[in-house]
């Protein structure tokens, strides 16, 4: 159930150049004009500037704070991870209403004038509050486009794709983001270099003969990544191929038999500093793999090929980026990638 996910890489490249707080639009609070966005299904109307908001989820406050909006924040909750480098001394004065999901009523009491989440789950049912509840109270919600992009998440769990999931789609979670808040030029830089480092990091790169698994979390009924979601983001951008990539669900969760006769060239791992769920941190992934006899003797567990990921990189955020150099960076450092 990764709709929460976590923590640093094995193989750490900065992503310092996503902080651009200094950058253009210097009077973003005098932008007066309506903001109109078609979001998940919902019009969304955003009457002026946020100077009030709340983000709901480690993924949209990241952009926030890169876009450099702490000032106009009233609160963040549900974190995974660390927060991206960089951008501690921002986050360090933003309230943090909750680790987890907040109740309904402590997000009210921060006052918000726009609520964002990474998540459908977080503003529908048996989340923080519906988009209605809010909304009948004049406060306008968001819910990253990446959680609907061809995405189904009805029957409940993380949801299942009809079709891939790009990085565009992240691209535009920004630039939406900066549109709301009155700071294009922030939102145009900040894409900008997303796309820059992608392109480095990708720069000559083939790994068409490597096979990927990615374990986001719990031991006992580990969740995989399906076809279609971030981690696809990261095996296509390398031209790798995700053992689990016949599956379209977003997260299922698979036995260790199956993962072992799969037997994937390297395992990208979750390293989460939640504690939910069982085996959440690398190293008690790591543990895991070398004594489990089902697991102890799969190619990547004897020669230890493991790319650790931060959970918000494993998620469709502009953190994705990042798993993309890391995985590349592990790939080459096996000597696996041409």
């Amino acid at each position: 159930m990764p709709l929460a996910r976590p923590a640093r890489a094995a193989v750490l490249l900065a992503a310092g150049s996503l902080l651009l707080a200094g950058c253009g639009d210097a009077q973003p609070n005098t932008v007066k004009a309506a903001v109109t966005l078609d979001n998940c299904g919902h019009e969304v109307r955003v009457p002026a500037a946020p100077e009030h908001a709340v983000s709901l989820n480690q993924g949209t406050t990241e952009i926030m704070l890169s876009l450099g909006l702490a000032d106009r924040m009233a609160g963040t909750a549900t974190w995974t991870d660390p927060v991206m480098k960089g951008l501690a001394k921002a986050n360090a004065t933003v309230p943090r209403i909750a680790d987890d999901n907040p109740s309904f009523e402590r997000v009210l009491d921060a006052d918000p004038d726009f609520v964002a989440a990474s998540f459908v789950s977080t503003l529908g049912k048996g989340g923080v509050a519906t988009r209605e509840q809010f909304e009948k109270l004049g406060v306008p919600t968001y819910v990253s486009p990446s959680d609907c992009a061809e995405k189904d998440n009805s029957a409940g769990g993380d949801g299942t794709r009809a079709g891939a999931l790009g990085i565009d789609t992240i691209y535009g979670e920004v630039r939406d983001l900066a549109t709301v808040f009155g700071v294009r030029k922030r939102g145009d830089d900040l894409v900008a270099s997303l796309q820059r480092r992608m392109t480095k990091a990708t720069k000559g790169i083939d790994a068409s003969d490597v096979t990927l698994l990615y374990w986001f979390a719990n031991s006992e009924s580990p969740y995989m990544a399906g076809c279609c979601g971030a981690p696809g983001i990261i095996t296509r951008a390398l031209g790798a191929k995700n053992v689990f990539d016949d599956t379209h669900e977003e997260w299922p969760q698979i036995n260790w038999e199956t993962v072992a006769d799969r037997d994937p060239d390297v395992l990208v791992i979750g390293d989460l500093t939640r504690e939910s769920q069982t085996a959440e941190s690398a190293a008690k992934k790591i543990a895991f793999l070398e004594s489990n006899p089902v697991t102890r003797n799969m190619d990547a567990v004897r020669h230890k090929r493991y790319v650790l990921l931060s959970g918000q990189a494993m998620n469709p955020t502009i953190r994705t980026v990042e798993g993309v150099e890391q995985v590349a960076a592990g790939l080459r450092e096996f000597g696996l990638a041409k």
